[in-house]
C-alpha cells in the first residue's frame, strides 16, 4: 500500500474477505485466551479446579480412554501416558490419598479430590499413606514396574466421578469440538 493511503473500510471489502477476517480474529482471540489461562476445563467436567498432567507436560497418549458400553463390559477406563523410566508422578489437583497399595500385581495410588472426583494411578511407587494430603503439582510417587504398557514405561491414569469412569484428558485439555458459526448478514 502506498504511503499515506488508507485501508478500505471493512464494510467495503468483499464478503469472503470479511468472513476470513472474522474467523482469523476469533482464532486469535481463542489462542490468546488459551495462552493466558492455560487449558480450560471442558464443559460438564463438574470442577472449576485447574488440573495438571501427572507426568511431563502434554505427554504422548499411548492408549486412549475407551468407555465400555456397560459397566461390566471390557474397555479402557483411563489413559496410558508415556513416561521415562522411574520418572516422577505429580498430583493433578489437590486432594487426599484414599488408597496406596497393591491391586492384583501392580502398585496403585488413589487420590480423592475436593471436586468429588477420584484419580487412580498405576504402576506407582509411593511413600504416601491413606489420609495424606497432596497439592496439585506435588510429586506423589514414581513410575514403577511392572509397567502397565508392557516393555514401555508409562502411567495408567484413571478418573472416576462416583463409580463412573470418565476421560482424564478432559481435565488437562479442552476436548470440546471447535464450532465455526456463520457470520451475521450485513
Amino acid at each position: 500500500m502506498p504511503a499515506g493511503s488508507r485501508m478500505p473500510a471493512i464494510s467495503a471489502m468483499p464478503g469472503w474477505v470479511r468472513q476470513c477476517l472474522s474467523v482469523l480474529a476469533a482464532a486469535l482471540a481463542v489462542t490468546a485466551i488459551s495462552i493466558h489461562l492455560g487449558p480450560l476445563p471442558a464443559a460438564g467436567t463438574g470442577t472449576s479446579e485447574r488440573w495438571q498432567w501427572p507426568v511431563g507436560n502434554n505427554p504422548e497418549v499411548l492408549r486412549e480412554f475407551d468407555k465400555p458400553p456397560e459397566p461390566w463390559l471390557s474397555g479402557h477406563r483411563g489413559v496410558d501416558l508415556a513416561a521415562t523410566g522411574a520418572g516422577p508422578i505429580r498430583a493433578p489437583a489437590d486432594g487426599q490419598v484414599s488408597y496406596a497399595g497393591w491391586v492384583v500385581d501392580r502398585p496403585v495410588l488413589t487420590i480423592e479430590h475436593r471436586s468429588g472426583l477420584r484419580s487412580s494411578f498405576e504402576s506407582v511407587e509411593t511413600d504416601l499413606s491413606e489420609g495424606d494430603t497432596v497439592s496439585a503439582g506435588e510429586v506423589i510417587g514414581h513410575i514403577s514396574k511392572p509397567w502397565h504398557c508392557g516393555s514401555r514405561a508409562c502411567l495408567h491414569w484413571g478418573v472416576r466421578r462416583g463409580e463412573e469412569y470418565v476421560n482424564p484428558l478432559q481435565f488437562v485439555t479442552d476436548l470440546r469440538p471447535s464450532v465455526l458459526l456463520p457470520l451475521p448478514p450485513h
